[in-house]
Order: C-alpha cells, then sequence, then structure tokens
C-alpha cells in the first residue's frame, strides 16, 4: 500500500501488524522416543559413574582420616568404620605424637622447602620464556620451541643416572638442591608449551597499543600479560605444586636421609606396616591435606585456566 504526498509521489506505507496475532514458534525437529529414552540414560548413566568415581575417592580418605584418630591397639584390633559406632576411639594423640617425631616434622619441612622453590622457579622461568615465545623475534625461536615440545616425550626414569651421575661430579647429589634441579628441568618444557599456547591467545592489539604508548617488553609482560594470563599461571603452580609434593621416585634417587621430603619417609614406615599404622595413617592425611588446601585455593583460577580457550 501507498499513500500520495503532497508532492504526488507515492509513500510506502508499512504493513499493520495485529499484535493479537499468534506468533509463528520455531520448527524443531519431531524428538522420537528412542531419542527421548537415550538422553534419559545417557544422563543417567553419567550420573551413576560420577557418584560411583565420587564413593571410590571418599570412602578411603575418609578411613584414612578415620584411622589417624585412633590408637594403634584400636586400629590392629578391628576396621576403621568400627569408630562411627564407638566414637570414644577417636582421640588427637597420634598428630601429638606425629609432631613429636623428629624425623617425620624434618621430612614434612624438607618437603616444603623442595617444593615451594621447584613451584616458584618454574612458574617464573617459564612465564619469561613463553612471553618470548609468544610474541618476541629472536633467531632459531622455533626451531627451540620445537625442541622444548620434543622433551616432553623423555620419560624422567631416562635420565635419572646420567643426571646423577653429573650432580655427582658437581658435588651437590643428596642435597635438597639436586632434587629441586632435577624438579626445575623436567617441569620447564610442559610448563613453557602450556603458558606459550595461552599467551598467544591474548590479542595482538592490547600490545601494539602499549608499545605506541612506549611500554618496553618487561612493562607489557608485567602489566599486560601477567593480569590476563594469571589463570594459566595459577593452574600451571597448581600443577607443579602437586607432581613436586607427591613425588617419591626422584627423592628416592636423589635425596639423601636428611633431605628426604615425607614421601621418602613414609615409604620406609611402610615396611613396619601394622606395628605403626599410626604413624603412617597420621602422615599420610597430613600429606594429603596440604595439597588440598593448595588446589581449593587457587581453584577459581584453575578452572578459567582449563576453561580458557573454550569459549570463544
Amino acid at each position: 500500500m501507498s499513500a500520495v504526498t503532497g508532492g504526488g509521489a507515492a509513500a510506502p506505507v508499512p504493513p499493520t501488524v495485529d499484535p493479537e496475532a499468534p506468533r509463528s514458534q520455531p520448527v524443531r525437529g519431531r524428538e522420537t522416543w528412542g531419542s527421548r529414552i537415550t538422553g534419559f540414560l545417557s544422563k543417567g548413566v553419567v550420573s551413576v559413574v560420577l557418584a560411583l568415581v565420587a564413593v571410590f575417592w571418599l570412602v578411603p580418605t575418609f578411613g584414612l582420616f578415620i584411622a589417624s584418630l585412633r590408637s594403634a591397639q584400636d586400629n590392629t584390633a578391628s576396621g576403621w568404620w568400627n569408630a562411627l559406632t564407638t566414637p570414644a576411639q577417636l582421640t588427637i594423640q597420634n598428630y601429638r605424637d606425629l609432631l613429636a617425631n623428629e624425623g617425620m616434622v624434618n621430612a614434612f619441612f624438607n618437603t616444603v622447602w623442595i617444593t615451594v622453590p621447584a613451584t616458584l622457579l618454574v612458574v617464573v622461568l617459564a612465564s619469561l620464556a613463553s612471553y618470548a615465545f609468544a610474541w618476541m623475534d629472536f633467531p632459531g625461536k622455533d626451531w627451540l620451541f620445537i625442541v622444548i615440545v620434543g622433551l616432553l616425550v623423555v620419560p624422567v626414569q631416562v635420565a635419572l643416572i646420567p643426571v646423577a651421575g653429573l650432580f655427582g661430579d658437581l658435588g651437590i647429589y643428596g642435597s635438597r638442591i639436586s632434587v629441586i634441579l632435577f624438579h626445575v628441568a623436567f617441569g620447564l618444557p610442559f610448563a613453557v608449551f602450556l603458558l606459550r599456547n595461552f599467551f598467544a591467545g591474548i590479542p595482538k592489539e592490547l600490545l601494539e597499543a602499549a608499545r605506541m604508548d612506549g611500554a618496553g617488553e618487561w612493562r607489557i609482560f608485567r602489566s599486560v600479560v601477567m593480569p590476563l594470563g594469571l589463570p594459566a599461571i595459577a593452574s600451571l603452580g597448581i600443577f607443579q605444586f602437586l607432581w613436586v609434593w607427591n613425588d617419591m621416585l626422584v627423592a628416592l634417587v636423589f635425596a639423601d636421609s636428611s633431605a628426604a621430603p615425607l614421601t621418602v619417609a613414609l615409604q620406609s614406615q611402610a615396611r613396619q606396616f601394622g606395628s605403626n599404622i599410626d604413624v603412617l595413617a597420621t602422615g599420610a592425611f597430613l600429606s594429603l591435606v596440604v595439597p588440598l588446601v593448595v588446589f581449593f585455593s587457587f581453584q577459581r583460577y584453575f578452572e578459567q585456566g582449563v576453561l580458557a580457550g573454550s569459549v570463544k
């Protein structure tokens, strides 16, 4: 339809729309009974599997905690589940005895002195190297990154004997420094690979705008890349911390008795299993609590780092 204006030209008139007219609904594919049953079963199977995984993980952990609160005589006489009906068996005497055990206390602090430096060194060095690989140009950058990626497939066991000989020549074999250096060396390839891919996803315009404002590479790294890459850096820190804290193989090879971490101390106590279940249960639960505290403290950053790149 059109209307005649003063100049004689016909102006189009928009069509009228009845507000009470029913709106058309989007056409959806017809859902069959088979698809409904399949969807219901898939959701039910997933829920059951997750519930079973939670039960299989939580029950031993809960049992370990209960065993750490029972005396050696009670643990030897009956299972930990009997404490649920006889709460009088629960006591914190095992933890008092553990704190009075000089060997276990030294092993705990050895674990801290090994884990914290190894984690910080990997995070700092990998962050700097990853920024260089992602946003800086230098000769041989691509080939060097290929070599670093290739180091990911080198098993730890292959390097134990050669590195032990090298540390012996340097005079650091048997000390905490040797354990730290080994963890740093084998943690850097994965750390550089992870952070480089994350840093490469940062919008290039942000870095160019910072350079136009006169910022140097160090200031760009500190003020732009680090805040944006915090989720990935926190995820890397969690991975590295858990790996070093729970490691026993490297410590068995490179650390002597004075530098042995908690895992090695518990392994030596396990040879007398049955007579010292109170020490084993208490020390094992203490070794379990610290990684859980670290994980849940940085859980928010860990989730952001894992999901980074999945949603654009």
